[in-house]
C-alpha cells in the first residue's frame, strides 16, 4: 500500500472541531475551489508570493501544485507539511508546518490560509494550535516562528493569542512595494499545553524518520 512507503498519508491531527491531514484528490480539488472563492479582501495582499492575485484557474492550479511540490521535494533536512483543514469533513483552509535541519535546530515555521466564509469563528487559532501541538508535543520543537504584515489583523491576533513574542521585522516586496513584515517567535516554554487538552495526533510514529527523527512518542 502507498501508506507503507509514504506514512505521512496516515498522519492526522484532530481538535474539537477540525481534522488536519494530507488531502486526498477530492479534498485537494475542493480546497482549490475554496481558494478561487476568495481568501482575503482583494484590496490588500497578506502573502508575499502574491498567489491569490492569479486568475481563478491559475490560482486553483497553484494550490494543487503547492501540495504536490511539497510532497515531491520532501527531505528530512528540509520539509514542509501542508495539511488540508477539514470542518465536518469539508475543506475550510490550509495549514503548513515547515522546518530545515529540524533534528538539530528544532525550530518550525507555520503559514496558513482560510476561506473567506470560514473566517471570524476562531478556526485560524484552532488549526495553528493543532500544528503547534504536533511541533512541541509530537516532534519536540524548541521554537515556532511565523510572520505577518501589519494589516493582516487576523494572523496577528492568532499569534498574540497563542503567546508568540515579537521577534523583529524583515522587508518583503508585495505587489511591487516594499512592506515590513512582523516576525513572531513562540518558545517551547510559552506553549500553553492546556490548549491541546482535546487535541490528538495519530499516525506519527511511522513518520518520525521522515522528519529526521527516530524512536516513538514525543521527541523531547
Amino acid at each position: 500500500m502507498l501508506i507503507d512507503h509514504w506514512p505521512l498519508l496516515g498522519l492526522e491531527l484532530t481538535t474539537p472541531r477540525l481534522t488536519l491531514r494530507l488531502p486526498g484528490p477530492d479534498e485537494l480539488a475542493a480546497l482549490a475551489d475554496l481558494a478561487v472563492q476568495g481568501v482575503h479582501d482583494p484590496s490588500r495582499m497578506p502573502f508575499s508570493s502574491g498567489w491569490t492575485d492569479l486568475p481563478a484557474s491559475e490560482r486553483a492550479r497553484s494550490v494543487i501544485q503547492h501540495y504536490w511540490r511539497r510532497q515531491g521535494e520532501w527531505n528530512p533536512s528540509d520539509w514542509s507539511l501542508s495539511f488540508v483543514v477539514l470542518e465536518h469533513g469539508q475543506p475550510v483552509g490550509s495549514q503548513t508546518l515547515a522546518a530545515r535541519r529540524f533534528r538539530l535546530v528544532r525550530e518550525v515555521s507555520s503559514a496558513s490560509w482560510l476561506g473567506l466564509r470560514h473566517q471570524g469563528r476562531g478556526i485560524g487559532t484552532e488549526m495553528r494550535a493543532a500544528v503547534l501541538h504536533l511541533a512541541f508535543d509530537g516532534l519536540g520543537a524548541v521554537d515556532a516562528v511565523t510572520g505577518a504584515f501589519p494589516d493582516n489583523d487576523p494572523s496577528l491576533a492568532v499569534s498574540r493569542k497563542l503567546g508568540y513574542l515579537a521577534d523583529g521585522v524583515e522587508r518583503r516586496v508585495v505587489r511591487g512595494q516594499v512592506v515590513v513584515m512582523q516576525r513572531f517567535r513562540l518558545p517551547r516554554s510559552r506553549w500553553n499545553r492546556e490548549l491541546a487538552a482535546d487535541m490528538h495526533i495519530t499516525g506519527l510514529a511511522p513518520c518520525l524518520p521522515m522528519f529526521g527523527l527516530t524512536g516513538e512518542g514525543p521527541q523531547v
